[in-house]
């Protein structure tokens, strides 16, 4: 399977707006020959927009931000995850959709760990871990940036079964470890292919760092963006995950029996 990542630059748009960058981002990827485009967190909205800004924006799963996304997979022939701001009742997710390239919505998640003031002034954290879903033949997880930075999240889809975890993010300076050291680390100590699509440019007092990344099964790097705006692309292959499981054995030398 190809992925393609978009590191997009922040700015200050209209939904609409964003809809249409996005949307050249996908007709891209798809004349690259990539399956899945991934966007960062909060794509269609802006991240650190204020609480008040992401509650007016904010829509339900079956809304026309999600709509969009399912017309513009469809008309691409392309799969997309992107962040969105779901509503459901008073309470506001951070969340993520994840679509098939016939247009057939596969996930929605919602980040499960909340990052500072500016996440737990405008979002509830989920209630449950987002169940492991299957794009194609590969099982698949999904977590929104800080989620990432949790071992026990990324363990518990691997010992569920995932071949990959997927990660749209919005990460800051001084923060450039989560990509460089978590993000390879999570994948090695897993067995795991782990995508993180990060935001670069400016939005308020957050100075994104791009370095978005598609880190392999053995920690190392397939591909690796830099500190402007791209699309990155990374073949994967479940071959590889195989032939790394063979050789690392975390998981199946996990002694369970110390510890709950």
């Amino acid at each position: 399977m190809r992925l393609a990542l978009f590191q997009m630059m922040s700015a200050d748009r209209s939904v609409a707006e964003a809809t249409k960058l996005l949307d050249q981002a996908c007709a891209d990827a798809k004349r690259g020959g990539a399956d899945l485009i991934i966007y960062p967190e909060m794509a269609l909205t802006g991240y650190n927009i204020g609480a008040e800004r992401i509650r007016q924006l904010a829509e339900p799963r079956d809304g026309p931000m999600v709509q969009s996304r399912i017309d513009m997979a469809k008309r691409h022939g392309i799969g997309i995850l992107c962040g969105f701001p779901e509503i459901d009742g008073v309470r506001v997710f951070n969340a993520a959709v994840l679509i098939d390239a016939s247009g057939k919505l596969l996930s929605v998640c919602r980040k499960a760990h909340l990052f500072g003031d500016v996440d737990r002034a405008a979002f509830s954290a989920a209630d449950t871990l987002c169940p492991l879903v299957k794009f194609g033949d590969w099982s698949v997880g999904l977590a929104i940036c800080y989620d990432v930075e949790f071992p026990e999240l990324v363990r518990a889809y691997a010992r569920a079964g995932a071949d990959v975890v997927l990660v749209p993010t919005a990460n800051m300076l001084p923060y450039i470890g989560v990509a460089t050291r978590v993000v390879p680390t999570r994948a090695e100590e897993n067995e795991v292919y782990v995508a993180y699509a990060n935001r670069v440019g400016v939005e308020a007092a957050f100075e994104y760092c791009g370095l978005s990344c598609v880190t392999g099964p053995d920690g190392i790097d397939v591909a690796r963006a830099g500190s402007s705006e791209e699309i990155i692309f990374a073949d994967i292959s479940k071959d590889e995950v195989e032939r790394v499981r063979k050789s690392l054995s975390q998981l199946k030398d996990r002694r369970s029996d110390l510890y709950s």
